[in-house]
């Protein structure tokens, strides 16, 4: 008599046509590269780890316009201006529609700056260069990815890592929070795995999407270093012997515990923290082109249920979706305004945080509500989903649950950065992420149920060539 059927189990997958490459985007010694307000130095002194840019290509024919992820080790954009210098100008050197390119920045802030306004600062004069030197980087990793293209399968798998910790604190002292490890309160430990193979069975690459801060590092480091993401990165490739590309996931609340600190050796050691994760989480992906079903049961001493890898092809599709979400602007000064505090400002760490806010008001406008891009591409049975903003992590958790088993990969500070987005109930409290933000409350809740609305529409289409 036939056994009971249960259903297969797979891991959500993409096969067909896959390029990956890699670039060193490491800035020059001198450049300027002052991330903190407490700091007392301007410029970057040496060199911890290089900064990479990886990038994947995917594409279901040769012929066919090609989605392209890149992960840059870079912090983030302070003036909307520049992001649209570096990406307006790799779409048009590979003819690329605006909603085929992701450029996802790690938000390391040991980086250089990314402002042409600091040209008049301490080493601000290598900043445009240094964009430039971004910008042809990118190219040619998009160049080299497309000429090294393959046949390959794309397989996800989630992990675990409890490298990230909760950062809102409560001021014993005062009525407000402070940004540093809330031991009381639980975080999002969630790891997401991509594991690229060819057609030989040679691994091409490694994605790993991971909501953590790369705030290590801080005013007293002077160094240039991509945070943990070096070390990661360094653990994973050289046990796979390929390039990793990192996304960083919704970590608007999530940190290490320990943490702006000078001291490199403990960027190092959360970054093989999260390396071997990374490895776990590798050992329990199912070879390409495979899945498990349930094969009957064996009597033995009990009644052994048997799982066996089965051959199966994997989703070809390829689908993107880029709108806008128009979000609530909460009631904020003008750029004018904010300019002429700027320079009646003699605190160095005020005048950071009225450089910043004038930096945002530029992105956002002057109007009562502003539009944010939001991302959304199918890659086979999984999902990213991308925005320029540091959304807390529930975002990332209402997306999984919504969308399971689909795999969701859900990124910040993707092709520019604005503010942050913060649940509701935080907004009646004297805490950074809402100060910060130019964004009105219930923000991030518009943009969850839109990211929502959309995956799901991707998810019903049937398989197409993109």
């Amino acid at each position: 008599m036939e056994s009971q059927k249960y259903p297969d189990y797979k891991q959500s997958s993409f096969t067909g046509l896959i390029g990956v490459a890699q670039e060193d985007i490491t800035p020059p010694v001198g450049i300027y590269a002052r991330n903190w307000g407490a700091a007392t130095h301007e410029a970057a002194e040496g060199i911890h780890r290089p900064l990479m840019l990886t990038c994947v290509t995917f594409q279901t024919a040769y012929e066919a316009q090609p989605l392209v992820l890149i992960g840059a080790d870079l912090g983030w954009w302070r003036s909307s201006d520049d992001e649209r210098f570096l990406r307006n100008g790799i779409l048009e050197a590979v003819s690329l529609d605006a909603s085929r390119l992701l450029f996802c920045l790690s938000h390391t802030h040991a980086g250089p700056s990314l402002s042409r306004d600091d040209a008049t600062k301490t080493g601000g004069h290598l900043v445009e260069p240094y964009l430039q030197l971004v910008q042809q980087r990118a190219i040619q990793a998009i160049q080299t990815a497309l000429a090294k293209t393959e046949p390959a399968t794309l397989t996800w798998n989630y992990g675990k890592c409890n490298l990230a910790s909760n950062r809102d604190l409560p001021d014993v002292d005062k009525d407000r929070f402070v940004c540093g490890w809330n031991p009381e309160k639980s975080a999002d430990d969630t790891l997401l795995v991509g594991q690229i193979v060819n057609n030989e069975g040679k691994t091409m690459g490694t994605l790993v999407n991971y909501a953590c801060h790369p705030t290590t590092l801080a005013w007293q480091n002077r160094l240039i270093s991509p945070d943990y993401i070096g070390a990661m990165r360094e653990v994973v490739e050289t046990a796979t012997s390929a390039p990793t590309l990192f996304l960083l996931g919704a970590c608007g609340e999530l940190a290490p515990r320990e943490q702006y600190v000078g001291d490199v050796s403990i960027p190092d050691a959360y970054g093989r923290q999260l390396g071997y994760a990374v490895l776990s989480t590798l050992e329990a992906v199912l070879p390409p082109k495979n899945r498990l079903a349930f094969d009957g049961v064996v009597e033995s001493g009990a009644p052994l249920a048997i799982w066996k890898k089965t051959a199966y092809e994997p989703s070809r599709t390829l689908l993107t979706e880029l709108i806008e979400v128009e979000l609530p602007l909460k009631t904020l000064p003008s750029l004018a305004e904010i300019e002429a505090q700027w320079a009646a400002c003699n605190d160095n760490v005020l005048k950071e945080r009225l450089w910043r806010k004038r930096g945002i008001r530029k992105t956002v406008g002057d109007g009562d509500t502003t539009k944010m891009p939001l991302w959304v591409w199918r890659i086979g049975d999984a999902l990213l989903v991308g925005q320029p903003n540091e959304a807390y992590s529930e975002f990332q958790q209402i997306l999984r649950e919504k969308l399971a088993p689909n795999a969701v990969a859900v990124m910040n500070i993707v092709n520019g950065s604005t503010g942050y987005l913060p649940p509701t109930d935080l907004y009646d409290t004297d805490i950074y992420p809402v100060w910060q933000s130019p964004f009105e409350k219930g923000s991030l809740e518009l943009l969850t149920e839109t990211a929502i609305r959309i995956t799901r529409s991707l998810i019903q289409h049937e398989s197409i060539h993109a």
